[in-house]
């Protein structure tokens, strides 16, 4: 009789363990790969210039007709909270004279408050990584977040420049740089590493096929 209780106790722990794991499975998803697309706004560009800034990119980041657009290489992303980190390729430059500062590698960092860090590098010295831009999510944006099949998008991120990102960028090119300067506007698509999920986008999310 006790050998019997033990087996079937022990059957629960199992099945119960096993029912977390895929609750656990199902809400985390690895990132695969994707792109983040930011439109410049033209009050950042108009920065650039006043301040005889030349933007250019990190390959294989393109930058055309006032778009960048940056490759996700990684990451995870736990849809029920939304909470996780998407890594990039690629990235930015500032060119000013005998002055180059390389912007790269940003991870989209939504595990607190959500921000973009970069790895950040002067005159090809390496100086670190910040947080680069403050992130504002779309009005109506909810979790959960609810792919259609694999694929998750949203649309209308706004980007401005972090106080961190302001000060360093002000003492390299010895000038003010404005913290909350707009950056422009995001669009995220992600492709998620299973293929488990056959749901509709709710809010901003939408399919990208």
């Amino acid at each position: 009789m006790l050998r019997k209780s033990l087996v079937s106790t022990f059957a629960l722990f199992i099945a119960l363990s096993v029912a977390g794991s895929n609750a656990f499975a199902q809400q985390t998803k690895t990132l695969s790969e994707g792109v983040t697309s930011v439109t410049l706004s033209s009050t950042f560009v108009d920065a650039l210039t006043s301040l005889n800034v030349t933007p250019g990119t990190v390959a294989p980041t393109e930058l055309e007709r006032g778009k960048a657009s940056f490759p996700v290489i990684g990451g995870a992303l736990d849809l029920a909270t939304g909470k996780g980190n998407i890594l990039h390729s690629g990235g930015l430059t500032l060119n000013a004279g005998d002055t180059h500062v390389a912007l790269q590698s940003f991870i989209i960092d939504t595990t607190a408050t959500p921000v973009i860090t970069g790895l950040v590098s002067v005159n090809g010295t390496l100086i670190g990584r910040i947080p680069l831009f403050d992130i504002t999510l779309p009005a109506g944006f909810s979790v959960p977040l609810n792919p259609r099949g694999w694929v998750l998008q949203l649309k209308g991120v706004g980007l401005a420049l972090d106080p961190a990102a302001a000060s360093a960028l002000s003492g390299v090119f010895k000038t003010t740089v404005p913290a909350g300067l707009p950056i422009g506007t995001a669009n995220v698509t992600l492709f998620l590493h299973n293929h488990d999920w056959r749901m509709g986008f709710s809010s901003n999310w939408e399919s990208d096929r």
